[in-house]
């Protein structure tokens, strides 16, 4: 998939599902249940153990896009991307990073916090902005940032939910990723995958009123 292609559906979905666990049998099941509540795109950590089993297990998955997140390194994603990565997440704005994602032809989502970072990502080619971690008036926060800079694609990932969700898009989010408000760790480890499953379809359809 080409990184514009993956950016329109990005933007298309509105939502990917961002899942970082200890335990990689259950990271499997609680993916998919998030896959059963609605999400379509969906990330592992490579700190997840088995990560890269994960992603080339979810790769093979008709309509799923899966990818690998907190990519630090270039050996990381060339990992990713032979495992069937279809885009890299990172909690940093990496020039180099995002020149090997590009020199793959694979989308990258660089982490940014500050205006300059968000700027300076773009300038290197990222074509989407991790807003991470997000401040505390979010919403606001992406809409001042986009009216000088509406050529950016801010996807906030961190306190993300259904009770702002609708919020941030509204104020110019390109899409959102869902963390914690979705998988919760103890759930996980009870495996407690309807209860997941139905958060995920609340998270889904709170998009909907954007």
């Amino acid at each position: 998939m080409r990184p514009d292609d993956f950016v329109a559906a990005l933007h298309e979905v509105k939502a990917t599902a961002i899942l970082r666990t200890s335990n990689p049998v259950a990271a499997r099941q609680a993916m998919e249940a998030a896959v059963r509540g609605g999400f379509r795109i969906v990330e592992f950590t490579l700190n997840t153990p088995g990560a890269l089993d994960l992603i080339r297990d979810f790769a093979s998955r008709p309509g799923v896009l899966v990818g690998a997140g907190t990519v630090l390194s270039v050996d990381e994603a060339m990992a990713a991307r032979a495992a069937g990565a279809n885009f890299f997440v990172s909690p940093v704005a990496d020039p180099v990073v995002i020149s090997v994602a590009q020199k793959m032809g694979v989308a990258v989502i660089p982490g940014v916090f500050t205006p300059a970072e968000m700027l300076n990502a773009y300038r290197h080619g990222a074509p989407l902005q991790k807003l991470f971690p997000a401040p505390g008036n979010g919403p606001a926060f992406v809409r001042a940032c986009l009216g000088p800079m509406p050529f950016l694609r801010i996807v906030p990932t961190n306190g993300v939910d259904a009770t702002n969700a609708a919020e941030y898009l509204k104020a110019g989010a390109w899409a959102l990723g869902f963390t914690n408000s979705l998988f919760v760790q103890e759930e996980i480890m009870a495996g407690q995958w309807d209860a997941i499953e139905s958060r995920a379809r609340t998270l889904i359809q709170s998009l909907k009123s954007h």
